[in-house]
């Protein structure tokens, strides 16, 4: 543990990913406005700045406008913009040529990195978050002692009088695929391009399968028939057929920021039912464009008589083993009862994310936490005693909207968690 004078912070971000990067610009924005001096330190595990990193396919775009980027819904006059990125870059009159709203996730991520590089005095890279404790005064909890661990394994304490939890979710792996979770040959999609060179699929007849059916599930299965042509790729899926996302305008509204307003007015069976209307817009859906990609690749497999691709639907995975040979995945037909059994060289999971809260390194708050609702300012509501703000960003879709945990919000949500912030902040110095 650092042995120094442990500083004190106005707020403390747990993750350095887009959520709280579109915090660090508003958090900079209300100071100057509010003409208050709010510190702030933002604590990310990865060593830089990544966005889905093991994500960034070749070829695969965003399914969001630029425009929606991490300031511009809040203000277009922005120096962060995406646009104004491209300015900088140099490449704007390229870009308008393009003729389009999507830019490449490539492209997307390097904007987030070129915003990222202008806060990183105020970024500790390298160190995650191992626990939260009160700090108390009489009955009160008066702030917050932040421990994290560095990657050379060292541990530092800070002082928060708030903190923003924006750490994504955890990739999930079906209790199924559990007591293999350690094969090297099993990978999450979210390290899909970290792991993947290094399984070994260079062989003539690799085999592959991949489980889901979304959009991640079928950008892996173009990606892999791509970069090892030779390889024979099954896609397995619970669904009748690979669906495509619903992006229409009418339903695209409901990722407008006023629909989190009319979200978190309703009842809690409502909003599980609006949830329920809209899953098509987000989960086991892909875009349209790389439906029609993926049935052209099947198509010409027809064509040539060959079959690398085969897709698997209506499938309950019903036994998972690793031996010499690979990994073994048993499924049955959900219809017609048939079986098939498949051993693979890999398995990749694009089985998408949890996001259980609250986290484990808020255990030692736990008792002033009542339950994980927030409220409408992403605040974990708490006892009275406890002074600190708590504003988790991305855990929150049953109560305020499938735009949660999208980049749809940022640039609003965090102006709403600023201001709420920059509120205490202000209010803490007329006290003093």
């Amino acid at each position: 543990m650092s042995q120094h004078l442990a500083i004190e912070y106005d707020v403390i971000g747990v993750g350095f990913g887009p959520s709280n990067l579109a915090l660090a610009i508003a958090l900079q924005e209300c100071a100057v406005k509010s003409r208050l001096r709010c510190s702030s330190l933002f604590i990310e595990k990865q060593p830089h700045f990544a966005w889905h990193g093991g994500m960034l396919l070749p070829g695969s775009d965003m399914q969001i406008s630029f425009l929606k980027d991490l300031v511009s819904l809040r203000d277009p006059t922005s120096p962060f913009t995406f646009v104004n990125y491209l300015h900088k870059r140099g490449r704007l009159l390229d870009f308008i040529n393009c003729r389009t709203f999507y830019p490449s996730r490539v492209e997307f991520n390097d904007y987030l990195r070129w915003v990222a590089g202008q806060f990183r005095s105020v970024v500790a890279y390298g160190e995650t978050i191992i626990a939260v404790e009160p700090v108390t005064a009489g009955q009160s909890v008066t702030s917050l002692r932040v421990h994290s661990r560095t990657l050379a394994g060292g541990e530092t304490m800070r002082l928060a009088r708030n903190l923003v939890v924006a750490v994504g979710g955890a990739a999930y792996v079906p209790p199924i695929f559990e007591k293999i979770a350690d094969d090297s040959r099993l990978l999450h999609s979210s390290r899909y391009l970290d792991a993947i060179e290094a399984v070994g699929l260079e062989a003539r007849a690799a085999r592959v399968a991949v489980i889901g059916g979304g959009q991640s599930a079928t950008e892996v299965t173009v990606d892999l028939h791509n970069r090892f042509p030779q390889a024979n790729i099954d896609l397995i899926f619970r669904g009748h057929a690979l669906k495509p996302s619903d992006s229409s305008p009418f339903v695209n509204e409901i990722f407008n920021p006023d629909y989190t307003d009319f979200m978190f007015a309703q009842p809690d069976e409502r909003r599980e039912a609006i949830v329920r209307n809209f899953r098509n817009t987000n989960y086991a859906v892909v875009d349209a464009d790389l439906l029609d990609q993926l049935y052209r690749l099947l198509y010409q497999q027809r064509v040539k008589g060959s079959a690398g691709i085969k897709l698997h639907p209506r499938s309950e995975i019903t036994n998972v083993g690793a031996g010499p040979d690979g990994i073994d995945v048993a499924t049955v037909d959900r219809f017609d009862g048939g079986t098939h059994r498949g051993t693979y060289d890999a398995v990749i999971l694009a089985t998408g994310y949890d996001r259980t809260t609250p986290h484990a390194f808020l255990e030692p708050i736990r008792r002033y936490l009542e339950g994980s609702t927030l409220d409408r300012n992403y605040r974990l509501v708490t006892s009275p005693a406890f002074r600190p703000q708590i504003h988790l960003q991305g855990y929150s879709e049953m109560s305020h909207g499938l735009s949660d945990t999208l980049l749809s919000v940022l640039a609003t949500r965090s102006q709403e968690i600023a201001e709420s912030l920059v509120l205490t902040i202000s209010r803490r110095e007329l006290i003093a």
